[in-house]
């Protein structure tokens, strides 16, 4: 995709949705990493009905340790692999109180140190809690940079470094956003909604709907 075609599609995402935000439900940083832990292979939908009993007891690491393994388990049962995030959460919770204070540090190297958390994690949680200009790379942005022809690449790896490339600069703060909830609602895996979507024109799929 040419930068003129790349600026004219950020610039119909943004005038269609001024200001993206995530669909999890969250307070703190910390309850956006406990969201986006929960997250992986499941929806924000299922997490969030998960967090609502969650967080009013455990929204904060110290909360989170006093509840333990098992009854957080049980707060997430309904969401997949629910038992291995449940060790991953208690894990890194110890470890934001025992070394960063209770917070959530707002480095990636930092982030990534934490048990459960992957480049993709601390990524959302750099932008959409710290608004950090990173492009956190999901199923779903992976389709659309690929489809579209907007950043290409064999892995997420791949897109990730060509869309922080291509994505002019005024716009990165919310790419992330923009293309997740264009891929989630209109540029679809299994059925597109190309006659609904805004740069119909500027897509390079040769497979329009």
């Amino acid at each position: 995709m040419s930068p003129k075609k790349v600026r004219a599609l950020f610039e119909r995402l943004a005038a269609a949705d001024p200001e993206p935000r995530s669909e999890l439900e969250y307070g703190s940083p910390y309850q956006l990493l406990v969201a986006v832990i929960l997250s992986a292979q499941a929806t924000d939908k299922g997490v969030n009905r998960a967090t609502r009993t969650l967080f009013p007891v455990a929204g904060t690491p110290q909360a989170m340790l006093a509840l333990g393994e098992e009854r957080l388990a049980a707060h997430v049962s309904s969401i997949g692999l629910y038992r291995a995030k449940a060790k991953h959460i208690i894990a890194m919770s110890r470890r934001l109180v025992e070394q960063h204070g209770g917070e959530v540090p707002a480095t990636r190297e930092a982030l990534e140190g934490l048990p459960g958390v992957g480049r993709k994690t601390a990524s959302v949680v750099l932008n959409t809690a710290f608004g950090q200009p990173v492009i956190a790379v999901d199923t779903h942005i992976f389709r659309v940079a690929n489809r579209t022809g907007l950043a290409p690449g064999r892995n997420v790896g791949e897109v990730e470094r060509r869309l922080m490339t291509v994505v002019p600069p005024e716009f990165r703060l919310h790419a992330h956003h923009w293309l997740i909830l264009h891929g989630r609602y209109v540029c679809k895996a299994r059925a597109p909604r190309c006659a609904q979507c805004l740069i119909r024109d500027l897509c390079a799929w040769p497979d329009k709907t």
